[in-house]
C-alpha cells in the first residue's frame, strides 16, 4: 500500500456534471465513499472542487446578454450552496462532517494570510473534518483568479505537505499523442527530471470548466519537483482514488523528484508579492542551476538590481536577457543590494534556504 497519510482530491467540472453541466449526484456519491473509506484507514483528505456554475446554471437561466464575470460571479454564488449540500448531505449518512473555504490568489501570496489558512486546515484535519475548497468565484476576477482549480489544489497541496495530489478528470491519464487518435496510449509514469517522451497535450477545455489538460500538465509537474506524488487519473472509472492508495498503477503517475523546505514551498506560490528584482549574468545563473550543491545568490553575479526592497522583501531573480528564473528572499535591502552589485567577497543577497529557481531545485 502507497504511504500517504494526506491527500489533495481535486475534482474536475467534468467529472461531476451532466453533459448539460448539472451536478451528477451518483459519481459525487461514488467520490465521497472513497474518501470515506481513506478517512477509516487514517488518511487525511482535503478535497478542492469544482462546479459551483454547474450547480447554479441548474437553478438559474441567466439572460444571454449578462457579461461574463458577471454570469460567472452570480452562478457560481448561487451554485456553491448546492455544491457544499451536496457533499454535507452524503457525508452526513456516513457520520462525517465537511465545511467550505473559499480562498482567492493573494491569500497564497500574502505570507501572514498563508499560515494562517495553513492553520485552519490543520486544525479541520486533526478533527477530522473533510475541507472542501473552491476559488471564491464571487470576488475572485483579473489578477486575482487562479488558472483554474488545478492550480488551487497544487498550491494547497504544497502549503500542506501532502504526500499526494490526485487531479480526477474525465480521461484516464497523460496521453503519448493526441486521445482521440486510436492509436493513443496513457503515459503511465512521467519523471519530471528525466521526462523523455513529450506528450502531444490538448487545449481542450471542459463545458464548464476552465481547465484543460495543459494545466493539469504543467500544475502535477512543478509539484513533483517539490516533492509530492501527484496522479492524474479518471475521476469516474471505479474507486480510482482508494486504487491509487492502494499502490495500484491507475492513470498517469508523476513521482517527486525532491522535498523543499516549506518556506521554499510558500516562496514558490508567492509571485506577485515581490517588491524588487535582481539579474544576473551567465556564470550565475549556471552555478545556480547546478543541483550538485546548494548554492546562494552571491553579489558578484547581480549586473542590475531595481526596485525599493527592503530586508526580508520577496524579489524576483531574472537572467540578463530578463528570463524569469525564481524568486528569493532578500538579505539586505535594495540601496545594499546596488552597493554590493558585481562586487567579490560581499555577503549574500539571497541565501540558499530561501531561493526558490524553476527547475533547478
Amino acid at each position: 500500500m502507497k504511504l500517504h497519510k494526506r491527500i489533495v482530491v481535486k475534482v474536475g467540472t467534468n467529472v461531476i456534471t451532466d453533459e448539460r453541466g448539472w451536478l451528477d449526484h451518483g459519481i459525487i456519491e461514488s467520490l465521497v465513499q472513497q474518501m470515506v473509506e481513506l478517512k477509516g484507514r487514517s488518511v487525511e483528505v482535503i478535497l478542492v472542487s469544482s462546479g459551483s456554475m454547474g450547480a447554479g446554471r441548474a437553478l438559474l437561466n441567466l439572460p444571454p446578454k449578462v457579461d461574463d464575470v458577471v454570469q460567472r460571479q452570480v452562478l457560481s454564488s448561487l451554485g456553491q450552496v448546492k455544491l457544499i449540500e451536496a457533499y454535507s448531505t452524503i457525508l452526513a449518512k456516513h457520520k462525517k462532517l465537511c465545511c467550505q473555504i473559499l480562498v482567492c490568489k493573494q491569500d497564497f501570496r500574502d505570507r501572514h494570510h498563508y499560515l494562517n489558512m495553513k492553520n485552519c486546515f490543520s486544525a479541520l484535519l486533526r478533527d477530522d473534518i473533510l475541507p472542501v475548497v473552491n476559488e471564491n468565484d464571487a470576488i475572485a476576477v483579473d489578477e486575482l483568479m487562479f488558472t483554474d482549480n488545478d492550480e488551487l489544489a497544487g498550491l494547497i497541496a504544497s502549503m500542506m505537505n501532502a504526500d499526494a495530489l490526485m487531479v480526477l478528470t474525465n480521461v484516464d491519464g497523460v496521453y503519448d499523442r493526441h486521445p482521440k487518435d486510436p492509436n493513443a496510449k496513457v503515459i503511465p509514469v512521467i519523471e519530471v527530471d528525466k521526462e523523455t517522451t513529450r506528450p502531444n497535450l490538448s487545449d481542450e477545455k471542459s463545458l464548464f470548466g476552465r481547465g484543460g489538460m495543459r494545466t493539469k500538465y504543467r500544475v502535477a509537474s512543478h509539484l513533483a519537483s517539490l516533492g509530492t506524488s501527484t496522479y492524474i487519473i479518471n475521476g469516474k472509472s471505479d474507486s480510482a482514488i482508494v486504487r491509487v492508495c492502494d499502490g495500484e498503477q491507475v492513470g498517469t503517475f508523476f513521482p517527486p523528484a525532491k522535498n523543499i523546505s516549506n518556506i521554499k514551498r510558500w516562496i514558490s506560490s508567492a509571485s506577485g508579492q515581490e517588491k524588487g528584482a535582481v539579474w544576473i549574468n551567465h556564470c550565475a545563473e549556471r552555478m545556480l542551476s547546478d543541483r550538485s550543491g546548494a548554492r546562494s545568490l552571491l553579489p558578484i553575479g547581480v549586473v542590475k538590481v531595481e526596485g525599493a526592497f527592503v530586508k526580508g522583501d520577496l524579489i524576483r531573480v531574472k537572467g540578463e536577457s530578463g528570463k524569469d528564473l525564481g524568486l528569493g528572499i532578500a538579505c539586505y535591502g535594495g540601496d545594499k543590494a546596488l552597493e554590493n552589485m558585481g562586487q567579490k567577497g560581499k555577503r549574500a543577497l539571497i541565501h540558499y534556504n530561501h531561493l526558490y529557481l524553476k527547475g533547478a531545485l
